[in-house]
């Protein structure tokens, strides 16, 4: 009994002692356990910090970089966006230089074109300084535009400056064959002129190379149109020169005449004067009449490619007059009178402007409202205050043609004005 009692506690002692060992094994393990998960978290935290540093640095990144090119994008794309436009062009590439071929127009509108030679008598020769007592003349080279023919002459169109004060004239056709010509009716105020060459004296060779011009519409020219000039060009036969239409209605006064012009940019010579400016149809739409030049030295400034030529539409029905034998002296008022200056207005306490102190029987204004102490203040709304200011107007005008004057004329002790129509004669 006392054996099995001392076993039984030996038994219990070892098994304490055991448990106890288990115990002590069971907390190393468990401290053993421990370091790593300790480990894991600080590297987790660890990862957390980096992670939050990143995102911090992106977001100041992005609010001092990328925010504030994202607002000033936003704040572009509401408005509109100005860009360069360009026009579309064809894609093809060609290399080389383009030449206007103007050939065939040329070749259809030449026999229209004449030269004209003129002479005139600068000295008589007797008691002169020629011992031989022959005449002595002066040359000049200019062009024509055979524009019509009657049963008896070959109608030619040229500048007035071309014929004027002229002893003789001569006309050479595309064939090179000269005839003597004559002047059938002039107009200075236009500058332009109309010459013929008897059909008897034509021969039938001639006749069968001479062409009618076709004569076009002026009116519908437009700034860039292309041109033709073709003109006896000093005097060394016919040639031509292209360009284009620089401007139009260009005022051009010559000898105290003031006319709307053509202006060209195609070369334009001396003996160019009457010469036909073609369009791209070969029709005459303007009469080569005029050219700017200068003599300025080389290294000064000087003028080029600035010719004039008169729009045939403006002269279409004066052309018609003088072909028929009559001559343009132009249309009048039928007045005379005097121009009041400023100086004479505020001096008299009267209108500036044209007075009249006579009209003349029969005239424009004695079949109108005019009267003897009228002042006209402005003719077709343009002021009066020379003489040139009334001419510039009745330049432009035929007879037949209506013009409206404003006039002031004393009512009581006071001037008043009123509007006149005036049909010219």
């Amino acid at each position: 009994m006392s054996k099995d009692i001392k076993e039984s506690e030996e038994k219990s002692q070892e098994e304490e002692t055991l448990s106890n060992k288990s115990i002590i094994i069971e907390g190393e393990i468990k401290e053993t356990n421990s370091k790593p998960k300790e480990n894991k978290n600080i590297i987790f935290i660890a990862i957390i910090c980096i992670l939050i540093l990143i995102i911090i640095v992106l977001i100041i990144l992005f609010f001092n970089t990328i925010y504030p090119k994202l607002n000033s994008y936003l704040e572009n794309t509401k408005k509109e966006k100005i860009e360069l436009k360009y026009t579309e062009t064809n894609n093809t590439s060609n290399d080389g230089i383009y030449i206007t071929d103007v050939s065939e127009v040329v070749e259809n509108v030449m026999p229209s074109i004449v030269a004209i030679t003129s002479k005139t008598l600068i000295s008589s020769g007797r008691f002169g300084p020629n011992f031989f007592g022959e005449n002595q003349y002066s040359e000049g080279a200019g062009s024509g535009i055979i524009i019509s023919k009657s049963d008896d002459e070959i109608m030619i169109l040229t500048n007035n400056h071309v014929v004027q004060g002229t002893n003789e004239l001569s006309v050479q056709f595309i064939n090179e064959k000269s005839y003597d010509a004559k002047v059938v009716g002039t107009s200075e105020r236009k500058d332009i002129a109309i010459i013929s060459v008897s059909l008897n004296d034509i021969d039938s060779d001639t006749l069968n190379q001479i062409k009618i011009a076709t004569l076009g519409d002026s009116n519908k020219l437009k700034v860039g149109n292309g041109i033709i000039a073709i003109g006896n060009a000093l005097g060394y036969g016919q040639s031509v020169t292209t360009g284009v239409v620089s401007a139009l209605n260009r005022e051009i006064s010559i000898d105290n005449y003031t006319n709307e012009m053509i202006q060209l940019d195609a070369a334009i010579n001396g003996g160019n004067s009457g010469g036909a400016l073609l369009n791209s149809n070969g029709e005459v739409v303007g009469i080569n009449s005029v050219k700017y030049s200068s003599n300025a030295l080389s290294y000064s400034a000087s003028i080029e490619g600035m010719g004039f030529a008169i729009p045939i539409s403006d002269v279409s029905e004066l052309i018609t007059t003088l072909m028929n034998g009559e001559n343009d002296e132009g249309v009048t008022l039928g007045i005379e009178g005097y121009i009041i200056s400023n100086n004479n207005s505020v001096h008299y306490s009267i209108p500036t402007g044209f007075y009249i102190s006579k009209i003349t029987s029969g005239s424009s204004a004695d079949k109108s409202e005019l009267e003897i102490g009228n002042i006209i203040t402005k003719i077709e709304d343009n002021e009066v205050a020379s003489l040139s200011d009334l001419q510039k107007v009745l330049n432009k005008l035929n007879k037949g043609d209506k013009v409206k004057l404003t006039v002031s004329y004393i009512s009581g002790r006071e001037y008043k004005e009123k509007d006149i129509t005036v049909t010219l004669s």
